[in-house]
């Protein structure tokens, strides 16, 4: 599969660097194309490098890896290159003192989809710290790790199944966009456990005889 990727940071770096050896196509896309350029040239050869548009061109699936909001401004920007692309959103919108940013509003999701309307959004990936993403392949108590998939395209939602099991993970439904909300709830809620209280995050929800 041809992935872009828009950003530069951890999650997509931790991200990428498990699809190029997957054996997908990547491309880094970069506010600042030096700085895609470097992660490319790190992530192997064959990693293409640049500026956002070249990263969104390239892919068949594209991965947003930005800020909270800055997400939402550069997609917006590339709408028209990113109509029947398959757009995954990984963001958290989580503010000082763990508060969830979209509180009473849309959703993360929602909003890149607002600002692409011709994009098919996936919610995925946002669940777990970037160092999660670099265990080959993430499992746990002997049980991969589950990773649940929010969106309402059948073909997108299909196309990010297979990311994830490239990740040695397991995808799960976790329903249309509209629950997407819930996701980056959860997430604002680990975050404040985890972090905030030093809580054991992974025993909440232990598995059913």
């Amino acid at each position: 599969m041809r992935i872009g990727v828009l950003g530069t940071g951890n999650m997509a770096e931790a991200l990428a660097t498990q699809w190029v050896r997957a054996g997908h196509e990547v491309a880094v896309g970069g506010r600042d194309a030096g700085r895609a350029e470097a992660l490319a040239a790190r992530l192997g050869d064959g990693v293409r490098g640049g500026g956002l548009r070249k990263a969104a061109e390239f892919g068949e699936a594209v991965l947003v890896a930005l800020p909270y909001g800055a997400g939402e401004e550069v997609v917006r920007g590339l709408a028209t290159v990113l109509a029947g692309r398959t757009l995954v959103d990984c963001a958290n919108p989580v503010g000082p003192g763990f508060r969830l940013l979209t509180e009473g509003g849309p959703s993360a999701a929602r909003r890149l989809a607002d600002a692409a309307p011709g994009a098919h959004v996936v919610k995925a990936f946002n669940l777990c710290h970037e160092s999660v993403w670099r265990l080959e392949p993430p499992v746990f108590g002997g049980r991969p790790l589950a990773v649940p998939v929010c969106g309402d395209d059948e073909v997108a939602l299909a196309r990010v199944r297979t990311l994830v099991a490239d990740l040695g993970c397991t995808p799960f439904a976790g329903g249309g966009l509209d629950r997407a909300g819930l996701l980056e709830a959860t997430a604002a809620l680990f975050i404040h456990l985890w972090v905030g209280e030093g809580a054991d995050v992974q025993a909440i929800a232990p598995p059913l005889d």
